[in-house]
């Protein structure tokens, strides 16, 4: 008879990200949180830094009342903390650690570090540092809390996320093994550096060697510290088959159990607020294309666009150029296309001109000056996204049938041009572009289907490697999801191959586009956290009977 899994009764989660949406971990977290409150309930608690200071954070509802007697435990013990609820669904219990005071105890804190886990942080620079005491910060307020407030006889689970909470996790491990201790990596450290520094990850990934490459980019803290928990944790996961590769070549450490990133689709707006926002988004990204470039696109353009953070090359903003530039000279195409680029640069402000025309709705058939981006940049000389559409002579002429924008900020809705957050826009697309060489998982893919607008993406990305699994296939434009076979060599093949599922779009009929569109609302909806949490629950069965093992043993 199968053993009966078993299930914490209190979950400590840490990551850089809580209640701080600096990035994708933020989205996977705050969408899981619900899924799992509603199992736990107040026994779930997200731990993650106060950047806020005297400011509020937007993110967080701090309730002074909420382990009252704990938090006055915390200040005796040295722990500066907050306690609150994470503003999002099932608004979890988060608990908002200072970690500067612990740096003046740093040099003591990696010396123990080295002493008990042979962690290299000699070589730490940048935000190894402010890491390092956030993680080690996270574990002490665990460590107080549950001594305080949880009785011997629960389960419990500490989980961190990334390598910034590694010397957590590893101070857990030796200080408090009663619990169960799990390392979830999103993408290794030093694979997201080789390929940022444009070396060739896959065709070489058999020859590659962790700590040497490491030494070789400078990455030695990062590493170590990724490394060693890795191998001392009790469960050490990872969100894509295909990182898990990576891990096993450059952590020397098979995950134990791969983690995929759901969502929940309780933002997705419903029936007649769909269309309603969709017809907003593209009445709106129309407007901003017209009075840039002087143009009059209607209602049949078609909208395409990418997104995400800006790495130019890991996230295949470079590639998506090159698609454009070859679809704006293929003599077949018989539609507008605009494209835009969704991507956040070192932003100066936005663009008075641009205001102005779109406030007034003036075109007088004249393009602005630089028509191919909707804020001032501090370095548009030297941003990489407009040097590659200047060396190519996109510029957005009159007669190009298509078009493309660079909206260089964070959708938040208080840009000063589009006005509208990420969500918002996503609605009025017809189709999203991802054509990443690095990248472990693949959210924005993920919530461009479920907003039902079909996507492509690339098998380098943990998300396009589990839609050919759902499929049985590579993906096609049909499926709501085209899947490209990517490379380190075929980087043309790539572009080719994304202005061809453009041209393809184009061509199709309402009937074709509207069942293509039905079938990427469908496969989002076997991403939702209630399917994927079973992947969580065999990480916490796997952490808590290696604590039960370490019990017996003692």
């Amino acid at each position: 008879m199968a053993k009966r899994e078993l299930f914490p009764d209190y979950i400590f989660e840490s990551s850089w990200e809580v209640c701080n949406k600096v990035g994708g971990i933020y989205a996977v977290l705050s969408t899981r949180a619900k899924t799992l409150h509603d199992k736990l309930g107040d026994n779930l608690i997200f731990i993650g830094p106060d950047c806020w200071g005297e400011n509020p954070c937007p993110y967080f509802t701090e309730d002074a009342k909420l382990f009252a007697d704990w938090q006055k435990k915390a200040l005796s013990e040295g722990l500066l903390v907050k306690v609150g609820r994470w503003n999002v669904p099932g608004e979890p219990v988060a608990i908002l650690v200072d970690f500067k005071p612990f740096f003046k105890k740093k040099d003591e804190i990696y010396g123990q570090l080295w002493q008990d886990f042979q962690v290299d942080s000699l070589h730490a620079y940048g935000d190894y540092d402010e890491a390092s005491m956030f993680s080690y910060a996270a574990a002490r307020v665990t460590q107080s809390f549950y001594y305080y407030n949880v009785s011997p006889d629960k389960k419990v689970v500490y989980h961190g996320n990334e390598w910034m909470t590694g010397l957590g996790l590893l101070y857990i491990h030796k200080y408090v093994p009663e619990i169960a201790t799990i390392f979830t990596t999103h993408a290794t450290s030093i694979g997201r550096s080789i390929a940022g520094n444009n070396k060739p990850l896959y065709d070489y990934f058999e020859g590659y060697n962790g700590n040497q490459m490491a030494e070789e980019l400078n990455m030695q803290s990062k590493h170590s510290i990724e490394h060693q928990t890795a191998k001392y944790v009790d469960c050490f996961t990872t969100v894509s088959e295909i990182t898990a590769r990576e891990c096993k070549q450059l952590l020397d450490k098979p995950v134990d159990v791969v983690l995929p990133n759901g969502f929940e689709n309780n933002f997705v707006p419903k029936g007649a607020a769909f269309t309603r926002k969709r017809k907003a988004a593209r009445e709106k990204l129309l407007l901003i294309a017209n009075e840039l470039t002087g143009e009059h696109f209607d209602d049949s353009t078609l909208i395409v666009s990418t997104s995400g953070r800006y790495e130019f090359r890991n996230k295949g903003i470079d590639v998506f150029i090159d698609a454009m530039n070859l679809l704006r000279h293929d003599a077949r195409l018989k539609r507008n296309v605009v494209a835009f680029i969704d991507v956040p640069a070192w932003v100066r402000e936005p663009r008075e001109d641009l205001q102005r025309r779109m406030e007034q709705v003036f075109n007088d058939g004249t393009p602005l000056d630089t028509p191919v981006i909707t804020h001032w940049l501090n370095n548009m000389d030297s941003d990489n996204a407009l040097g590659k559409m200047r060396a190519l002579g996109m510029s957005n002429g009159k007669g190009d049938k298509v078009k493309i924008v660079f909206i260089p900020c964070y959708l938040t809705g208080d840009d000063g041009i589009v006005n509208f957050n990420y969500y918002d826009v996503i609605l009025g697309n017809d189709l999203c572009v991802f054509p990443s060489y690095y990248e472990t998982w693949g959210y924005k893919p993920l919530e461009s289907i479920a907003f039902k607008v079909p996507c492509v993406t690339t098998d380098l990305a943990g998300f396009g490697l589990w839609v050919n699994s759902e499929l049985g296939r590579y993906g096609e434009l049909a499926d709501g999801v085209k899947v490209v076979h990517r490379t380190d060599s075929n980087y043309a093949g790539v572009a080719n191959a994304i202005e061809e599922t453009i041209y393809e779009l184009s061509e199709m009929g309402a009937d074709q586009v509207k069942a293509a569109r039905a079938k990427a609302d469908k496969l989002s909806k076997k991403a939702l956290w209630s399917h994927f949490i079973k992947y969580y629950e065999k990480a916490y069965d796997f952490a808590l009977r290696k604590v039960q093992e370490r019990a017996s043993k003692s």
